[in-house]
């Protein structure tokens, strides 16, 4: 028997700063969208919190910093068409018709 024991190698996670970056170039392009600008900033800021101990670790800071950039451009889209939709009548639910 030898005195070396065989471990496995660690795993790169090069690959999810990768894809938080990916992903976040993405959702600035998908925050019109609401849902799907909430789900991709979301993986994306996921990704990017795992992706923080690999070497790319510059991919995986401008991965959440994007992602987080379209939820917030999502979040006051949403904000500033319900103000402007109440302001202007398009969500007049009463009942005087």
């Amino acid at each position: 028997m030898s005195d070396y024991e065989y471990t496995a190698p660690l795993a790169s996670k090069n690959g999810l700063a990768i894809s938080s970056l990916v992903l976040g170039i993405l959702n600035l392009c998908v925050w019109v969208i609401p849902i799907c600008g909430f789900a991709v900033g979301a993986v994306g800021v996921i990704l990017g919190i795992l992706g923080l101990k690999s070497s790319q670790r510059a991919m995986s800071i401008f991965g959440i910093v994007l992602s987080s950039l379209g939820i917030v451009l999502g979040i006051i889209y949403i904000v500033v068409t319900l103000i402007l939709g109440l302001g202007f009548g398009i969500f007049d639910y009463s009942s005087s018709r």
